[in-house]
């Protein structure tokens, strides 16, 4: 890196001690910009990255709730608004008991250039709590979202500050937040994403990020002049990334074999499909956080305590969480004949494994581009909201393929542009930061 770049991350460490997801997503970043730099010194002249990895604003406030045996819990609620230079405050909402500040921060720059990607109008936020609605009653949830909304409510709205869904927080955790939202405002707007279909939402949500991840990994297939028909594909996870990344590959032809979750991995020889497909959805709602039962309802290979990357795929779809492909897994995959990996998650690749990849020219898609499918589609209800006007289904998938064909054809065309030809990282860290940099000089000091 350059003696510049090596400052701003040596102070973003400093600053932000004890936050490695956040620096290693903007060491990440940072490392693509270099030749942008050369180029055009006005960026470096204005201090668009100093001003970048900065957050406009921190909320942190405490979240005070009553269980079900009438004894007061506390909890921390948080939000990050990161950059507003294109549009509102977008990124979801995060309850998980690993709900940190620097993972949000990480989370909160990350979907600056994600939504910057996507085309639409969205500035980049991300906020939550360490609460974690397992085990918890739907009244506990209830109070829980309640009392989050009551503190949050000042600081978002439909023009400032969408919040949406994350790990933790579906439609039942949307539904209490926009219900106590509507009470304290006193107002029906669409300060939300991720609502249900008949108060607000918009069909193909749930599925979004799982159908954007495939259809941009569709495009990185073609250039190599092929398709998901046949390919035997690895998936992590399975909550609504994994449920909808398996329907697509299915849809396309590919045939899913792999599942996973804390508790370890399944293997599935004959394919995650027809009712197994709907059988994710009966794990999810188990409330378990666990795949083992998968396993026993259909007699295959369950894998405690593993990773699902030891397994002989050509594609791998990471769509769990953070840092769950590490430089061994890397290895594993490609030793196994991986050649595509394309990320469901956010930032589910290590830098170390990334390189991995990246040294094997091997075809690497990060989170950033090809996760951007369930904000996209967020997007689309902010727009669906604005119009009182719902579309239908394939109306709605027609969009989302679209906006994933321009993301795909914006990194690829930016890689190139700059130096970097095929190379997904770079390009779409470079695409991401023009836009927003240039929308930031356009605006003056902000």
């Amino acid at each position: 890196m350059s003696e510049y770049i090596d400052k701003i991350l040596k102070d973003v460490k400093a600053k932000n001690p004890n936050e490695p997801e956040f620096h290693q997503a903007v060491q990440e970043f940072l490392e693509s910009l270099e030749i942008v730099l050369q180029r055009h010194p006005e960026y470096r002249a204005l201090k668009i990255l100093e001003r970048m990895v900065e957050p406009e604003r921190i909320i942190m406030f405490r979240v005070p709730w009553m269980d079900d045996q009438g004894e007061i819990q506390i909890n921390r609620g948080y939000r990050i608004e990161m950059n507003s230079a294109i549009g509102p405050y977008k990124g979801g909402l995060r309850f998980h008991p690993s709900v940190t500040l620097g993972i949000l921060k990480f989370l909160a720059f990350e979907q600056v250039f994600k939504n910057s990607l996507t085309t639409l109008p969205m500035g980049g936020g991300k906020g939550g709590s360490d609460f974690n609605t397992k085990g918890k009653s739907d009244n506990e949830i209830m109070r829980f979202c309640q009392s989050f909304m009551t503190e949050l409510c000042r600081h978002i709205g439909p023009n400032t500050d969408v919040p949406a869904g994350d790990i933790g927080v579906g439609t039942r955790e949307i539904g209490f937040l926009f219900g106590q939202y509507k009470r304290i405002k006193n107002e029906s707007t669409g300060v939300l994403t991720g609502k249900g279909i008949n108060w607000g939402g918009s069909l193909v949500r749930p599925e979004a990020t799982g159908f954007g991840c495939v259809y941009f990994a569709e495009e990185m297939l073609k250039t190599k002049k092929t398709t998901f028909d046949g390919k035997i594909v690895a998936v992590s996870g399975f909550g609504n990334v994994a449920w909808g990344a398996v329907q697509k590959v299915n849809e396309l032809g590919g045939k899913v074999v792999t599942l996973s979750g804390p508790d370890g991995y399944i293997y599935d020889p004959d394919g995650v499909k027809g009712e197994k497909v709907d059988y994710m959805l009966k794990l999810r709602s188990s409330n378990k956080d666990a795949v083992e039962d998968y396993a026993k309802e259909y007699k295959v290979k369950f894998n405690p305590g593993k990773k699902p990357w030891d397994v002989k795929v050509d594609v791998a779809l990471p769509c769990a969480t953070q840092n769950e492909i590490y430089e061994a897994d890397a290895k594993e995959l490609l030793k196994n004949g991986c050649f595509c990996v394309c990320e469901g998650a956010n930032m589910p690749t290590t830098i170390e494994a990334y390189n991995i990849f990246r040294d094997a020219k091997i075809l690497f898609a990060p989170g950033k581009a090809s996760n951007a499918g369930g904000v996209a589609t967020s997007g689309l209800e902010m727009s669906q909201n604005s119009m009182r006007l719902p579309w239908p289904k394939e109306e709605v998938d027609k969009r989302l393929h679209q906006i994933m064909i321009r993301i795909h054809e914006n990194c690829l065309d930016t890689a190139a542009r700059f130096g970097a030809p095929g190379n997904y990282v770079n390009g779409a860290n470079i695409a991401g930061f023009l836009k927003v940099a240039d929308a930031m000089i356009d605006q003056g000091l902000v």
